[in-house]
């Protein structure tokens, strides 16, 4: 992983929410949150939180006497989310690296990841700090995308940009939200941070958008992939996003376009 791959700011933050979020993340939201809620946790951490598409499907679910703390590396990302939700006296928003979360030990007991082990530079290091601060017995619940070849629009995007760079091609989406899918690797990551009881469950859902052109614009200029492109050439971030386009409506269609994503769900246990 490059170090711009974590960087979300500009920009970014507001086309991830208003184009990703429905895309891809809002049906593994809805699933963490009710697992989440099935736990009845009272303190509730939530590290990497993005622009708080679990945020705002979690906090409806939370008894009126839950705290609940939502963290992300990103204070752009985090202040989008902040804004996005309704005024609520039992949330606390807090800049938070997951390396090094500034919690005492065994203060929750939940914590909850969307899609963001991906980005973690060392994820045993960071696993070892969601252990830290979570009670005995308590639970880490968190969503990892599979392997690039199974979502289908983010492998459209990566082969089409080659069209444009073909001696250095974007791989943002290959390397970093689609890098970590192995199983093995991860419920070995979690061994050797201390946890137990690790559970994968792999789910497929369906990425529905109205165009291809929503398709293009969410990946091309709502991710990191929006850097990447920018840094090959300031000028093509347009052209990037039509060639998007037109690989995607090539094999979709242009409109009311469809093709299958698919995350892993991980359960692991202090």
């Amino acid at each position: 992983m490059l170090e711009t791959d974590k960087v979300f700011a500009g920009s970014i933050p507001e086309n991830y929410d208003r184009h990703m979020v429905p895309l891809i993340f809002a049906p593994y939201a809805a699933n963490l949150a009710l697992c989440a809620a099935d736990l009845s946790p009272h303190s509730v951490l939530e590290i990497a939180a993005g622009t708080g598409v679990v945020t705002r499907a979690l906090a409806p679910k939370l008894a009126a006497s839950a705290s609940f703390i939502i963290t992300d590396l990103n204070q752009p990302m985090l202040d989008y989310a902040a804004s996005q939700q309704p005024a609520d006296n039992r949330i606390q928003w807090r800049q938070a690296d997951a390396m090094g979360l500034p919690f005492e030990d065994a203060t929750f007991d939940l914590i909850c990841c969307q899609f963001g082990a991906m980005f973690f530079p060392d994820r045993t290091t960071a696993y070892r700090e969601a252990k830290r601060v979570l009670k005995p017995g308590t639970h880490f619940l968190f969503n990892v995308w599979d392997r690039i070849e199974e979502n289908i629009f983010a492998d459209d995007i990566t082969n089409a940009l080659v069209k444009i760079f073909p001696n250095d091609p974007p791989r943002f989406l290959a390397r970093t939200p689609h890098g970590y899918h192995d199983k093995s690797v991860i419920q070995g990551d979690l061994e050797r941070a201390g946890f137990s009881h690790v559970a994968i469950e792999t789910r497929a859902e369906i990425s529905r958008a109205a165009s291809a052109r929503a398709v293009a614009v969410a990946y091309c200029q709502g991710t990191p992939l929006r850097k990447e492109i920018e840094a090959r050439d300031l000028n093509k971030l347009e052209e990037a996003t039509d060639v998007a386009e037109a690989a995607i409506a090539k094999k979709h269609g242009a409109s009311a376009v469809a093709a299958k994503i698919q995350a892993h769900a991980i359960t692991a246990v202090v």
